[in-house]
């Protein structure tokens, strides 16, 4: 089979199950509602309990959990390309740990910043992100010409441990309020009500997936080797350079949506390259569809098993993750 005829399988297939996901999302949860009612614009919006349980509770929260579930998955498939290590994640080279400062710093000293109806929550998560990838990158070519995987897996650890850190140096002055948002945000949740984060998010969004989309081939050369990529006509600087700055942006608009969700980022690359194979022509597309229809049914669960209670989503993923993770090092081993 042509890799046209698989790339449009596999697509149809991964996007078929997004598109049903994303479908059943939303008419799903503790509140039952009448879908023709909520699509009935005659009656007054302020009137109509069931359009603004579907529009305002459950919709931005789908939509929010279908572009956090994309990015994170993609994220992951960049990053273990870029270092040539299966268990690399977006949570690996500590740009979510910065975005989780930014957060932390905001709630525990109550910015207001406010930034087209964005509280400075997330505004300050995507600040932390671009602090972090900025020194990570700049440990990484302190002392190469190029950019050392080497030394930006190291620099990334060390600046994630330092990170975590600094948010426990700075919970000591919380007081418990303050503690218990932070716990909640750091647990990851896709609490979003409104349609401004996802906007917000959006050109960022864009141009990540833009550079994905180049960075298939780049990516199947360099897990070859540098020295193998170079000798077939790939500019590697270049191209770890692209892979290191979309995927740290997409973590980071992730992050700044529903906080740091953990192992989607490695759960799904996983997942994908044993259903389609290791080709990135393949899996980035599949993983960020997968991701994102993963994302959103993991959120349904922690919405729907303990109602009226919602469970943070990061919780699930964890749960479905921790296991995940021991298998694939035992597997590895």
């Amino acid at each position: 089979m042509t890799l046209q005829r698989r790339f449009i399988r596999t697509v149809a297939g991964f996007g078929a199950l997004t598109v049903i996901t994303l479908v059943i999302a939303p008419l799903v949860g503790p509140t039952s509602i009448d879908l023709r009612r909520a699509f009935d614009f005659s009656i007054p919006f302020t009137d109509n309990v069931d359009a603004q349980i579907f529009f305002v509770a459950r919709l931005p929260r789908t939509l929010a959990g279908a572009c956090v579930g994309a990015l994170f998955a993609s994220a992951g498939v960049v990053f273990q390309g870029l270092l040539r290590n299966p268990l690399a994640t977006p949570f690996t080279l500590g740009v979510s740990t910065g975005a989780a400062l930014g957060a932390v710093l905001a709630i525990t000293f109550n910015w207001s910043v406010s930034l087209i109806g964005i509280s400075a929550v997330p505004v300050a998560a995507f600040v932390g992100s671009l602090v972090a990838v900025g020194i990570v990158y700049a440990l990484a070519q302190a002392r190469h010409r190029g950019l050392s995987t080497t030394v930006l897996l190291l620099a990334g650890v060390t600046m994630n441990a330092f990170f975590s850190a600094m948010i426990l140096f700075v919970q000591y002055f919380a007081s418990f309020a303050d503690t218990y948002r932070t716990l909640r945000w750091l647990m990851g949740d896709l609490d979003v009500s409104s349609y401004q984060p996802l906007l917000a998010a959006l050109p960022t969004t864009i141009v990540a997936f833009a550079v994905f989309g180049w960075l298939a081939r780049p990516l199947n050369l360099l897990s070859l080797g540098a020295d193998s990529a170079e000798s077939r006509g790939l500019d590697v600087t270049r191209a770890q350079r692209a892979a290191f700055f979309s995927a740290s942006l997409a973590t980071g608009a992730a992050v700044s949506i529903g906080g740091p969700i953990g192992f989607v980022g490695i759960i799904i690359p996983h997942l994908v390259r044993l259903l389609v194979g290791p080709d990135h022509r393949l899996v980035l597309p599949s993983a960020a569809l997968f991701g994102a229809a993963f994302l959103v049914g993991c959120d349904l669960v922690a919405r729907t098993v303990l109602a009226p209670v919602e469970v943070p989503v990061g919780v699930v993923t964890a749960m479905l993750g921790g296991p995940f993770f021991l298998w694939l090092l035992v597997r590895r081993s």
